[in-house]
């Protein structure tokens, strides 16, 4: 092997061999970021894109993933409003990847118990493409409407019937645009049969509404 030879574990950056001496510590940079993610090494791995998103030869935009990976690594808990700051501006910053960084916001506000949240930013993006063509957004919306129609049953134990329809419009919706996702058809039955009377809701005062959130993806997202 030459003196010019470099050896790196992870492909990404630039798949072409680096042809300075700035370069090939830029790859071997990126190559400690992504060994310190695997070693769940989080403050090392933070010190590392800190450092590479200030290259110009990085376009970090396109490797938001790495950043929200890192930021909910050391403590999802406390840095769960960070993380949803932090793709509320990637996706002023990087539009191109809008409706990926989209789900993943959604999905960050519904694990922080922020259906309102959530519903409400579906409800500015659903009635326009490509979201509207998103099964996943629409199982999103569907569960957020869900989840808060039963938050306000009223003392007749009756679910709120405006939100009951509105969430299966969107499993509808999801349904027709995925017709095997078993979570959308589930979530439909139930909905169905809740709006038909076929099942009683009887909520003691001590009941709490449903969790959902095991439905969700893992917190800790992969790596792009």
């Amino acid at each position: 092997m030459s003196s010019d030879d470099h050896i790196f574990l992870f492909a990404g950056l630039d798949s072409k061999k680096p042809s300075t001496a700035r370069k090939v510590h830029l790859r071997r940079l990126y190559d400690l970021l992504q060994l310190s993610i695997q070693r769940c090494n989080f403050e090392r791995a933070q010190k590392c894109w800190a450092i590479l998103a200030r290259c110009s030869e990085i376009n970090w935009k396109a490797l938001w993933p790495i950043g929200l990976h890192i930021l909910g690594g050391k403590d999802c808990e406390k840095n769960s409003q960070i993380s949803v700051e932090y793709l509320r501006a990637v996706m002023l910053q990087h539009p191109d990847d809008r409706e990926s960084i989209l789900k993943e916001l959604i999905l960050h506000l519904l694990l922080q118990g922020n259906c309102r949240g959530a519903l409400d930013e579906l409800e500015l993006y659903l009635p326009s493409f490509p979201y509207q063509d998103n099964p996943t957004l629409h199982i999103y919306a569907g569960l957020s409407s869900l989840y808060l129609a039963q938050s306000d049953i009223d003392k007749f134990g009756a679910y709120d019937q405006l939100l009951l329809r509105d969430s299966q419009t969107h499993f509808e919706h999801a349904t027709a645009l995925d017709p095997s996702n078993s979570v959308a058809l589930a979530f439909l039955k139930k909905i169905t049969d809740l709006r038909k009377g076929n099942q009683t809701v009887q909520e003691d005062s001590d009941d709490e509404p449903m969790d959902f959130t095991e439905l969700l993806p893992d917190k800790k997202r992969m790596r792009a």
